[in-house]
Formats: C-alpha cells, sequence, structure tokens
C-alpha cells in the first residue's frame, strides 16, 4: 500500500533511496542534532539503514516515517513520523525539519496533518509527542498539533554530555484535554 498525505504546501510521502544523501546532509547538521534526539555525527549510513527499515515498518503498521517535502519543487524538508504502539492503540509523533526550513510552518503544518492520519486513518485512542525542554520551537510544532502539556520528565535524557529535561504532550481522541 502506498501512503500519501497532503497540506496546502507539502507532500507527506515514504522516503526513498534517493533521498539519503539529502537526509544525512539535513540531519547531520549539528544545530539539528543539539535540538533533537538524532545520533551526531548523522552519517549517510544512518540514513540509509533507516530510510532501508521503513518498508517493513510501514507494512506491518510500526511507524509510518514520512519525508516532509515541498509541493511546488519535492524538495525534502525533514520528517514526520508516527510510531504505533498498536496494543496501547496510540502513536508517538517524532520530527525534525532542516535547518535551512526552521521557522516557516512546515514542521507544525505536518504534525497537524499527521497527527490527523493518526486519529482518523489509523484509529488511534491517543498520541503523544516529546521534546527537549529548550527546544521551544518543537514545543510550538506539539502545540499547533493539538497536543498539550502533559509533564517534564527531569533530567531524563544524556544529550551532548549532559542531562536534559524532556517535555511530553499529549492528545487524546475526542477530548481537547484530559486531567492525566
Amino acid at each position: 500500500m502506498t501512503w500519501l498525505l497532503g497540506t496546502e504546501r507539502l507532500i507527506l510521502e515514504p522516503f526513498t533511496e534517493d533521498l539519503i544523501e539529502k537526509t544525512a546532509e539535513l540531519a547531520g547538521d549539528p544545530e539539528v542534532a543539539a535540538t533533537t534526539f538524532l545520533p551526531h555525527p548523522y552519517t549517510i549510513e544512518h540514513a540509509k539503514e533507516w530510510i532501508a527499515s521503513h518498508a517493513s515498518w510501514m507494512e506491518e503498521k510500526k511507524a509510518f516515517p514520512f519525508a516532509v517535502k515541498q509541493k511546488k519543487d519535492g524538495g525534502l524538508l525533514g520528517t514526520m513520523t508516527l510510531r504505533i504502539d498498536e496494543a496501547h492503540q496510540k502513536g508517538e509523533l517524532a520530527y525534525w525539519i532542516g535547518r535551512p526550513f526552521w521557522g516557516q510552518g512546515y514542521g507544525s503544518e505536518a504534525a497537524r496533518r499527521v497527527v490527523r492520519f493518526g486519529l482518523e486513518d489509523i484509529g488511534l485512542h491517543r498520541i503523544w509527542a516529546a521534546a527537549i525542554s529548550d527546544n521551544p520551537a518543537s514545543t510550538r510544532v506539539m502545540q499547533k498539533a493539538g497536543l498539550t502539556y502533559e509533564g517534564t520528565l527531569k533530567e531524563d535524557m544524556l544529550h551532548g554530555g549532559e542531562f536534559k529535561d524532556i517535555d511530553v504532550y499529549g492528545l487524546v481522541r475526542g477530548s481537547q484535554r484530559r486531567s492525566m
């Protein structure tokens, strides 16, 4: 089955091998690594292995890693991935956008579309996402996608040699927010 989603400015579709180099270039930016959970340096091998895993993940409905592309020219902007936890009918939204495209609303636009896909097409009950607390841009993406703040995991991840707080956001189908 082919998975293709669209928005006003974006196409979200499976990654293909021709995107390996651009993926490594965008994900390998030190500023992208500083604000995400990506390894650094992020190499061509990382991109190749990651993209090679996608077909089986999507076929088994374990994860839907979408290449976020501009409609106007097909250029790769980043990824918006939905990882599925079938047993609990929930999905984790994970994403990054290449630094040249920051601040233009692409992440929020893609996140809204993937959240809708998860709730309506996959039938998930809950979607959640996490971001390093000192990444306000990622927090805005989650908020604009309809997720609300649920809590902070103190010093939860060792990132770049220091422990970082992680903010967790979530959305339950059919409700704006439930008390946790």
